[in-house]
Parts: structure tokens; sequence; C-alpha cells
């Protein structure tokens, strides 16, 4: 294992719990597992700014690196955005570790569509059986372990493995997307040079992606910081908390990023 000092402050319990990300797991006391693409990471907290890896240096800073967006400040931004809402303000200092992840970009197209009308323990549950019979098997010094399925493993499969695995309704739009990425229709690494508005409207065209959905893809997969994705906790947020105006826009380029800090406090609070 190797430490890593950081400069911010990471829980990755918090992490775990956010609602960004749906296979984080605590394998044993204090030790968490990330995966995104094939990387497979190991880490547990030393401290707040302490961390210890599985994986050697140079992975650390080619891939998660970008991944746990270390080269953001999130101390710095609560700074900046305190003062402007009392709730956001009580959110920040409750979600104290808490960072965006800049997930795979496939991973995070199938999971939002999946995510839909679903709990977080729900949405996990779909996803590891869609890992499970068609993710790539690795096995680690910890553990066995299946990659997330690529877009040609879910075209093969059937629309009856699809429900199989709990997608109900959603299995035709899991095709769709696998369909038009497996062909080159939907390019999501070309797409990643648009701006905010036209990679949004990129992904509204497959087939069950909505609002909510494609914003939750820009954040979470793309980076897109000033992106607000807007559920049934954020919704409740903007009607009891914020009398019913969207004040989202006071937090400019950090809109994202302060979404997350307020769906993780009204939903764990």
């Amino acid at each position: 294992m190797m430490i890593v000092k950081l400069k911010d402050e990471i829980d990755l319990k918090i992490i775990q719990k956010s609602g960004q990300c749906f296979r984080v797991k605590e394998i044993k006391d204090g030790l968490f597992r990330f995966i995104t693409g094939k990387n497979i990471v190991y880490i547990r907290e030393k401290s707040k700014k302490e961390i210890e890896v599985s994986c050697d240096e140079k992975t650390w800073k080619n891939v998660w690196e970008e991944y746990f967006d270390l080269g953001t400040d999130y101390a710095e931004i609560c700074k900046e955005e305190r003062g402007k809402n009392s709730f956001a303000d009580a959110a920040m200092e409750f979600g104290r570790g808490l960072r965006i992840l800049k997930q795979d970009e496939w991973e995070m197209l199938i999971s939002f569509i999946i995510s839909q009308r679903k709990s977080i323990p729900a949405i996990s549950s779909c996803i590891e059986a869609l890992c499970d019979k068609f993710g790539e098997k690795i096995e680690t010094e910890y553990e066995k372990v299946n990659l997330f399925p690529t877009p040609q493993s879910l075209l093969n499969a059937s629309a009856d493995e699809l429900k199989a695995c709990g997608l109900g309704y959603r299995a035709p739009y899991i095709r769709d997307a696998a369909m038009k990425v497996a062909a080159g229709e939907l390019d999501l690494n070309a797409i990643s040079t648009l701006s905010d508005d036209e990679l949004f409207e990129s992904l509204l065209k497959v087939h069950g992606v909505g609002k909510k959905v494609a914003n939750c893809v820009l954040l979470f997969g793309y980076a897109r910081k000033e992106r607000v994705p807007i559920d049934v906790w954020i919704s409740r947020v903007i009607d009891e908390e914020f009398g019913g105006e969207n004040l989202f826009p006071i937090f400019g380029k950090n809109g994202g990023i302060m979404q997350q800090y307020i769906f993780y406090y009204e939903k764990n609070r």
C-alpha cells in the first residue's frame, strides 16, 4: 500500500453514500474499493488528509487523481459559497470530505438510466446483477469482482436476460444506449469536447434519457460542475428550504458541487 497525502479532506464513506456512485464497496472495516473502467483501487483513510492506496504512483496520478477530482480545492469552494444560503451552509458542513467523482461516461449513462424511480440500494443491485452476468471477471488480492459490461456485451444480451437483472421497463433503454454507443452513433469520448448544452442535447437522443439523467451524466461522467440534476430530493429542497425558487444559479460554476452537498444532507441528516 502507498501513502498519499492530500491537500483537501476526503471522506470515503460520505462519497460511497452520496448517490453519485453505485459500485463503491467497503470490503472490510475502513477499506474501500473503487472501480473505473478496468482500474480497481483499494483505499483506507489514515486521516482526513492522508490515505493508503493499493496502486502504484503512476496509476494514482494517471487515473485516480482525476477520478477523485484532487485538482479542485473543495475547502476553498466552501469558503467561496458560504453565506449565500443557510441551508446550503449546513449541507457543506455536514458533507465535509465529499468530492465529485469523474467516473466512466458509459457506466454513468447506463447507471443513471437505471436510476429512474429506484432507490440507491435497488440501483446498486441492478448494476451488480448486470456486472455479474455480462462483465469481465477480475481477481484481486482481496476479492473476485466483475468489471462494468461493455456496450457490445449488453447489446448481445436478450431482453429477457436484461429484465432478469431487475431493469423492468428500462431494458429497452439500455439496449438503445448500447446500440448507439457500439455503432458509434453516440461517441462518448468525442462528445466530451462539446459545450455543456451540446453535450446535454447529444445525450437526450438516447431513449429513456431525460433532463435529470443527462445532467447526472454531465456532472458525474464529464465533470461539468455547473450542471445541477434535479430529482425528488432536490425538488423537495427547492420547495421546502428555498421557498419554491431554484437558487442553484447563485452558486454559478459550483452548482453541481453544491447539489451534491445538498442532496447528501437532505437524504442523510
